[in-house]
């Protein structure tokens, strides 16, 4: 026995429309507008992006050198006083005959041995308050040559050294070579320097 007819309603064919009907159907569609219109995506405009030109930096600045404090140098100590002639009056009176207040002859002596009576001579005279002294060197002839310590006239030529030495500038006031009755050339004339409260 055969089942019951299938009874599902077939699908439609759709007729194609003749060209009034076409006419019509796309008249009505251009007046009808949608209830909710489709949702446009916004364009977005792309604008490229230009690199900002680099302003010019101004050169760095140099900095200013901040100049050192000027630091004074230290003032060197006072050194000893320079020598001074002797006054034109006081050899005059010398070349007349005048005296000097004490002598000293250097004759026969090492050079050592010289150097310290010289020394000591000089302060004693200092001590004493003489202002002008004769030193007798010798003119360096045979008879005073030092033995061992070679040549002629050793001691005419180291006692200006000995007299201007900075040991002696607190007590030698200048020194000159003596006149022609004090033994000229193998003699000096040393001026002391007065102690303080004393005068020149």
């Amino acid at each position: 026995m055969a089942g019951p007819p299938d009874q599902r309603p077939r699908p439609r064919r759709r007729r194609p429309l003749d060209a009034e009907e076409a006419a019509l159907w796309e008249h009505v569609t251009r007046s009808v507008r949608p209830i909710r219109p489709k949702r446009v995506a916004p364009q977005v405009e792309i604008v490229p992006v230009v690199a900002a030109e680099t302003a010019p930096q101004k050169p760095a600045r140099a900095k200013r050198a901040v100049p050192l404090p000027v630091v004074a140098a230290p003032k060197p100590p006072p050194g000893p006083p320079p020598l001074a002639p002797l006054e034109p009056k006081l050899r005059r009176r010398l070349s007349r005959g005048a005296e000097v207040d004490a002598r000293l002859d250097l004759h026969g002596l090492t050079q050592a041995a010289a150097h310290g009576r010289l020394i000591a001579f000089l302060r004693g005279a200092q001590g004493s308050g003489h202002g002008l002294v004769l030193v007798i060197t010798g003119k360096g002839e045979a008879m005073s040559v030092l033995a061992g310590e070679g040549g002629r006239g050793v001691l005419r030529r180291l006692v200006p050294q000995w007299l201007g030495a900075p040991e002696l500038r607190t007590v030698v006031l200048g020194f000159e070579t003596a006149g022609r009755g004090h033994g000229g050339e193998g003699a000096l004339y040393v001026r002391v320097r007065r102690l303080r409260g004393g005068g020149t």
